[in-house]
């Protein structure tokens, strides 16, 4: 454990934290600062200059990242009839309707995202107070309340990610592996600006994007240049 924090130390020192950084340098910088003996994800978080206590200064969303996350998501659907079909064929790892609400209601959580089509989300509403806090139930801002479910459960294989900003303004969002060539962590990272920018919501007053950091699993993190991303 004592090794694990001097490595860490010792990769901090890599990070000069007085200084903003382009997006390729942070993303260089935080695959040199990764000390995890796996394969780290890579996060970037955005603090936001709103109030996310006014309906109107919240923001979710999601957004597809061109070269995907690095990682295989589970995919739950709540559907029935031909889209239960439809689901099955896309690709679903799970799909049906009430048997996977008991199932949940039992403690089954074997699956990372799930999907409903609008007439099911008042079985699914059942276990909102589940699924909520966890942060899987299904919302049309993101695409899983849809009857569109072979288009949202390829998105979702392809890389999609979901966005939010908690309760201080900040939206964390993987980008990818540490693993991963620079070049398409760089592009990762500037869908989810992109989307970030474009979000900003009328109301907000001020300097929208605070602050923006790059870093990995346990890694230190690293200020990137918001005004140098173009």
């Amino acid at each position: 454990m004592a090794n694990k924090g001097k490595k860490l130390q010792e990769a901090a020192k890599l990070v000069d934290k007085n200084t903003l950084y382009s997006a390729k340098e942070a993303i260089e910088l935080a695959k040199k600062t990764s000390t995890v003996n796996f394969d780290a994800t890579v996060e970037v978080a955005f603090r936001l200059g709103i109030d996310t206590r006014k309906n109107d200064q919240q923001i979710r969303g999601a957004v597809v990242l061109p070269n995907g996350t690095g990682k295989t998501q589970r995919v739950l659907v709540f559907a029935k009839g031909e889209k239960l079909k439809e689901a099955e064929a896309a690709g679903a790892d799970y799909a049906g309707d009430v048997e996977y609400i008991n199932k949940i209601q039992q403690g089954w959580f074997d699956f990372d995202v799930i999907v409903a089509t609008p007439d099911m989300m008042g079985e699914v509403g059942k276990i909102g107070r589940v699924l909520g806090p966890k942060g899987l139930m299904p919302n049309p801002k993101t695409g899983t309340v849809t009857f569109d479910v072979t288009k949202a459960i390829e998105e979702i294989k392809a890389g999609k990610v979901e966005y939010r900003a908690d309760k201080a303004g900040i939206i964390h969002a993987p980008i990818g592996k540490v693993s991963f060539e620079d070049d398409k962590l760089v592009e990762n990272f500037m869908s989810v600006f992109e989307v970030v920018q474009k979000a900003k919501p009328a109301a907000s007053k001020g300097i929208y994007m605070k602050s923006v950091n790059v870093t990995t699993t346990m890694g230190p993190a690293i200020k990137v240049d918001a005004s140098s991303v173009k």
